[in-house]
């Protein structure tokens, strides 16, 4: 079974809406920078209505460690994306969480700089853009993928994913999860629930 994450929720009827549509994971983007934002206030309520058995996953780009640890003890959150230059020695910092390294994808895969991230949990791989920390709605070459699986970690993909497009990243790949943030949206922050449930039943075709 591939499982589905859901990321950039803003709102308790999208997250529930991933939920009820059977995403294993909700994402919330706690970097003010991205148009995706939303506040841990926020994201606590949200989540008080959340069903169980649904992981909400934080995701961080390029935060101080105190800002960081603060929000999820706020939230409850125990699962944090890291989606920015963190380094090995910054993920260690986080062993009471179960931590993803989000890796930015351009023209190939550095798997010997990737094997210094021996704390983390899984990798999350996305489409490289300058400047921009996910959320590009572009894809990226998915064979780069096989020399990451020698990783040993479970391989989450994510760039540009839609429900045209899930089925063949999913083929080709063979991921332990997919990932997708704009390709389920009508504008950023608000999710359009129709392409939810065309995704989610591309994955599970």
């Amino acid at each position: 079974m591939i499982r589905t994450k859901m990321c950039g929720m803003t709102n308790t009827k999208d997250a529930l809406a991933a939920a009820n549509l059977g995403a294993w994971a909700v994402g919330f983007i706690f970097c003010k920078k991205s148009p995706r934002f939303v506040g841990p206030y926020k994201v606590q309520k949200i989540l008080k209505e959340l069903p169980p058995f649904v992981t909400p996953v934080g995701v961080f780009v390029n935060q101080k460690e105190g800002a960081v640890k603060d929000i999820l003890n706020f939230t409850g959150i125990q699962t944090i994306q890291f989606h920015g230059d963190e380094t090995p020695s910054y993920c260690r910092r986080f062993k009471k969480y179960k931590v993803i390294k989000a890796v930015r994808v351009d023209k190939k895969i550095d798997i010997a700089f990737l094997k210094q991230f021996d704390s983390v949990d899984a990798f999350l791989f996305d489409t490289y853009q300058e400047k921009v920390y996910g959320g590009s709605g572009e894809t990226f070459d998915w064979s780069f993928i096989k020399s990451a699986k020698s990783l040993g970690k479970p391989i989450i993909l994510s760039g540009g994913l839609h429900y045209n497009n899930v089925l063949a990243a999913v083929e080709e790949v063979r991921p332990f999860a997919v990932d997708t943030c704009s390709g389920v949206e009508q504008t950023p922050g608000k999710k359009n629930e129709r392409s939810m449930h065309e995704f989610i039943k591309a994955v599970n075709f």
